[in-house]
């Protein structure tokens, strides 16, 4: 949500049960029920008084548990990015890339981490460097899902395999899980949720397996479902979804 839709006193203050409301966490009256119930904490502590008034711009806020982002002009988006285009904002060889897809908006965009140019899919894009920085770093990343096409029939021993544990040249890699979404003698589809983002990772993984990749799309990361975006369109990020991952980054 941003600053110009939410009604500020001069202090840039408002009252949290109004908040709560023009945020879309529900009607003023059921937001003033969850306050009195102690459902809703601001920084850590639980806040019952109705009429306290908070800064919506700084204010860590929780309802219910879950994380309500705070009021900002950043913009953070989901885009499915189709197969050819370069994870780059532009390209000295003239390839197609995201700052193409991204040409008609007006903030200077960061994509979060890449996909490969031949993998479509799920890719966070936003001008909030913090996050950028933080959501690519090892150390906070999160799953990610991805749907791949490979060649010959995968059998529940390869699927095993994966879970056990792989190791290729730049070291071992984890497989939170792996599922058969298909299997035939030609072609099999399968599903991997992994954590990390080394490059061409899940395409090696399968490859390591037996199992070359025809097609890969990334349909989710972390809560960020991909859904029935169409190829090549943009959405923003749910006000939960963006709570999650602000949680996940410690921002």
């Amino acid at each position: 949500m941003t600053q110009a839709a939410i009604e500020t006193d001069d202090e840039g203050l408002i009252r949290l049960q109004k908040l709560l409301a023009q945020s879309g966490v529900a009607s003023r009256r059921k937001c003033e029920e969850l306050m009195l119930d102690g459902q809703v904490e601001v920084d850590g502590e639980v806040v019952t008084r109705l009429g306290t008034k908070v800064d919506p711009r700084t204010a860590v806020i929780r309802v219910s548990g879950k994380r309500l982002p705070p009021v900002s002009e950043k913009v953070y988006l989901v885009l499915n990015k189709p197969r050819g285009v370069v994870s780059t904002m532009s390209d000295p060889e003239g390839r197609r890339t995201l700052g193409d897809l991204v040409a008609d908006r007006p903030e200077r965009l960061f994509h979060v981490g890449r996909l490969d140019t031949d993998t479509s899919g799920l890719l966070l894009l936003t001008n909030d460097g913090d996050f950028a920085q933080r959501m690519a770093h090892p150390s906070y990343e999160v799953d990610k899902t991805y749907v791949a096409e490979v060649e010959g029939e995968v059998y529940r021993r390869t699927v095993k395999q994966l879970l056990e544990g792989v190791t290729l040249e730049d070291g071992p890699v984890t497989v939170r899980t792996a599922r058969i979404v298909q299997a035939t003698a030609g072609k099999s589809i399968v599903e991997l949720v992994i954590h990390e983002g080394r490059n061409r990772i899940v395409r090696r993984l399968l490859d390591h397996v037996g199992h070359p990749v025809r097609r890969l799309t990334r349909t989710a990361i972390g809560p960020v479902q991909l859904g029935t975006l169409p190829v090549g369109e943009m959405r923003e990020l749910t006000l939960a979804e963006l709570g999650d991952l602000l949680d996940r980054a410690q921002l």
